[in-house]
């Protein structure tokens, strides 16, 4: 559809980074006014609140990726999440490592994207160490690790996706949907925190149609992509280090519009603050998370959202058993943190420390 508009300067790619600034801005904007966190909705002390806040996000991204589907605009067929061959040891110890470092770091890196942008000095260090080990996992040195890992699959034929089982996606769909608005009206959020939620759930089918029908060009074709940060961190830094060699792509765009965005929305509504480590123990504690939310969170396929946010409403099968696993690592972690008494957070002796989600 791209080349209908006839830009005689502007490629399909350098407008998918444009693109990728106005989805990330508008989700760094809503993500900083909702606290929007996986981890938070897990094992956060307003678990309830967060839950409610992110499945709604998650019905209304379902429903509007689904019709998008329905309305023949985009199609998953050839996504990496439909491949039958089905890694799933990567993606069960991908994410219980990332469910475990995002528990270590108190946000998952969704949150703490957001949280960089408005002064969290804790969270751009573990978003800048997330970035370099993701990309030591996809192009370096533990790519051994990850190919090994990924060779243990399991065929899956077509149930790939929920859509291959009897009902079809029009039921599957509704029964996910129908399941997440639940949690979320009994969450006791108010109207207008849930319609904000119900506009970040709605970034990701624009972007799935932005990327995959609207810039989409025969003659310089674009990945479909959607809401990410695993493999867009990477990108980004990489980029950062050689802009003069290589071209800034969706991800780059999505991660600069979250900082924009996030920073904006601070500055405007309260909540800017500048905070840094409390102690050596806290440090290693927050990049020792980081690390494992970049290896855990390439091997799993994605992070919270682009494995569950962007990826459950495509009804992978894979998306939905790596949401699954890094639930169950967060709450695994959170329980021996909890059993052998380890603070989340350092002492100190002047002022509480804030938390990072």
């Amino acid at each position: 559809m791209f080349e209908t508009f006839e830009f005689e300067t502007l490629t399909a790619p350098q407008a998918s980074v444009y693109f990728a600034l106005i989805i990330g801005a508008l989700f760094g904007i809503l993500a900083q006014i909702t606290k929007f966190c996986f981890r938070r909705a897990l094992v956060g002390e307003d678990r309830r609140a967060a839950a409610g806040v992110w499945f709604t996000a998650l019905a209304t991204a379902l429903l509007g990726t689904q019709a998008a589907v329905s309305a023949g605009w985009i199609t998953f067929d050839d996504h990496r999440f439909m491949i039958s061959d089905m890694p799933v040891l990567a993606i069960a110890i991908g994410g219980l490592m990332f469910g475990a470092g995002m528990v270590l770091t108190r946000g998952c890196v969704s949150r703490l994207t957001v949280l960089s942008g408005s002064g969290n000095l804790r969270a751009a260090v573990v978003l800048l160490v997330f970035a370099v080990v993701a990309h030591m996992t996809l192009k370096g040195v533990l790519v051994p690790l990850r190919t090994t890992l990924g060779a243990v699959t399991v065929n899956m034929g077509e149930y790939v996706t929920l859509a291959a089982l009897p009902g079809g996606a029009l039921l599957w769909t509704g029964i996910l949907a129908l399941a997440a608005l639940s949690l979320a009206i009994r969450s006791g959020n108010g109207v207008g925190m849930l319609v904000l939620a119900a506009l970040i759930g709605l970034l990701v089918p624009a972007a799935w149609v932005g990327t995959g029908f609207v810039l989409f060009d025969d003659f310089d074709p674009i990945a479909m992509q959607s809401l990410s940060f695993t493999s867009p961190a990477a990108d980004t830094l990489f980029w950062g280090i050689a802009s003069t060699s290589i071209a800034p792509g969706f991800g780059t765009g999505l991660v600069g519009g979250v900082l924009l965005g996030a920073l904006a929305a601070s500055l405007i509504f309260g909540g800017f603050q500048w905070q840094s480590f409390e102690s050596p123990r806290q440090t290693g504690r927050y990049v020792s998370g980081a690390a494992l939310m970049g290896v855990g969170g390439v091997l799993a396929g994605g992070c919270t959202l682009g494995a569950g946010l962007s990826g459950v409403p495509t009804l992978s099968v894979a998306a939905l058993l790596a949401i699954a696993m890094i639930a169950l690592g967060a709450k695994a972690a959170q329980a021996i943190l909890n059993q052998g008494g380890v603070s989340t957070a350092a002492p100190s002796t002047t002022r509480q420390p804030q938390p990072a989600a």
